[in-house]
């Protein structure tokens, strides 16, 4: 009987190694990771955004002459590039190295989650990654207008944007003030994001008439997320 070629052999002790080896060390937590989803449902699509151009040529006084209300939207989806800018101004990293981000927020908690209502779902920013997770799949404009009241900025704004509070991360530094601080960085997110949609060619309008649980319910939000604002976003309709 011939001995097996050496090429056989090599496999087959490379084989042998793999049925050997240690599982690999488990992957380290996410900080921008929701609780995990049963075991049945798949992981989230995760869509990783272009960078922010810092140095995009539109003076801030410019954009603070230009700002306004609008109501009126043209239907056309966002780009992806407009979409990268908008986040990265609302909650973007500015220093990877300490997580300090374009808006303020008291002690550098951060409580606030965005949540991106578009025609084609719903998506959850995720700063650290500069990416935004897929968090429901269906248009929910219909859904989350009819919990603003019915206001139709709501329903035909091409980009919806939920700012949510996660209130406890705060509280447990600032105790009963930390409601009024969630407050106050909304409001900074907020403006960030009419500011830049105006240097985008594009506008919005900030909404604070809604009913609370019905938002949650429209976006799916967590039982620990408030929502605070709706910011909806697009290119003035053309008169």
């Amino acid at each position: 009987m011939r001995p097996p070629p050496p090429l056989t052999l090599a496999l087959t002790a490379c084989a042998l190694l793999a049925c050997r080896r240690p599982n690999p060390p488990a992957p380290q937590p996410d900080p921008d990771a929701r609780p995990a989803a049963p075991a049945s449902t798949p992981s989230p699509a995760v869509v990783t955004l272009p960078p922010a151009d810092p140095n995009a040529p539109f003076p801030l006084h410019r954009a603070l002459l230009q700002r306004k209300s609008v109501r009126d939207f043209d239907p056309a989806p966002l780009s992806q590039p407009q979409i990268a800018q908008l986040a990265w101004a609302a909650q973007g990293l500015v220093d990877p190295a300490t997580s300090r981000r374009t808006a303020p927020s008291a002690g550098a908690l951060y409580p606030l989650e965005l949540y991106f209502v578009t025609p084609g779902g719903s998506f959850h920013y995720l700063p650290a990654r500069h990416a935004m997770a897929l968090h429901n799949a269906v248009d929910r404009r219909a859904e989350l207008a009819h919990a603003a009241f019915d206001q139709a900025c709501v329903r035909n704004a091409p980009f919806v944007v939920v700012i949510a509070s996660v209130t406890d991360r705060t509280r447990a530094k600032y105790g009963d003030r930390a409601p009024r601080y969630a407050a106050i960085e909304a409001g900074h997110v907020a403006q960030n994001l009419l500011l830049e949609a105006t240097a985008l060619g594009l506008a919005g309008v900030p909404v604070g008439g809604f009913d609370d649980d019905l938002v949650r319910k429209a976006v799916g939000l967590a039982a620990n997320e408030e929502p605070l604002y709706v910011v909806p976003i697009g290119a003035p309709r053309a008169r």
